[in-house]
């Protein structure tokens, strides 16, 4: 599966790699606008889940405390919105040793999540303003995928 899907009128007609122009009057229902975050890139729980049998790197950006607490989507790692902007500047090296995952290239798949899709939109601003341009938030955010499968706890 190729890196945000485009489905006719459905939760992935939020547009192509650099952002979308807001939904038109077709989209205007309240579902379709909530998902699209105002026409920032966003993905269903179906699009996440079949995008992490790809090479998608998926950051939440919730607290650590949040995450400590509550579990967290499986096979993401946490970089909290404070430390977000440093952490994608980084040198790779230190970024791996942080976060113990390889540090993407401005060019890679990247997903963010946080509890309910408020602080991913803004992870999703602050990557695209650092030049990435593959970048896409799951605005449903950790209160969605809790409602289809349980977290993963430490």
């Amino acid at each position: 599966m190729g890196f945000l899907p485009r489905e006719a009128g459905g939760a992935g007609a939020c547009g192509g790699l650099t952002g979308a122009s807001p939904p038109g009057p077709e989209a205007a229902g309240a579902t379709s606008r909530r998902l699209c975050a105002g026409g920032a890139p966003s993905l269903s729980y179906q699009q996440l889940k079949d995008l992490k049998k790809t090479s998608v790197l998926h950051i939440d950006v919730r607290e650590r405390w949040e995450v400590d607490r509550s579990g967290k989507i499986p096979a993401s790692i946490n970089i909290p919105l404070g430390e977000l902007v440093e952490a994608l500047q980084m040198d790779p090296t230190e970024f791996e040793e942080r976060y113990n995952q390889k540090m993407p290239s401005r060019s890679d798949p990247v997903v963010f999540s946080c509890l309910a899709g408020t602080r991913s939109k803004q992870a999703l601003g602050f990557a695209m303003s650092l030049g990435f341009s593959r970048v896409q938030q799951y605005a449903g955010g950790f209160e969605d995928w809790i409602k289809h499968e349980p977290p993963e706890t430490k």
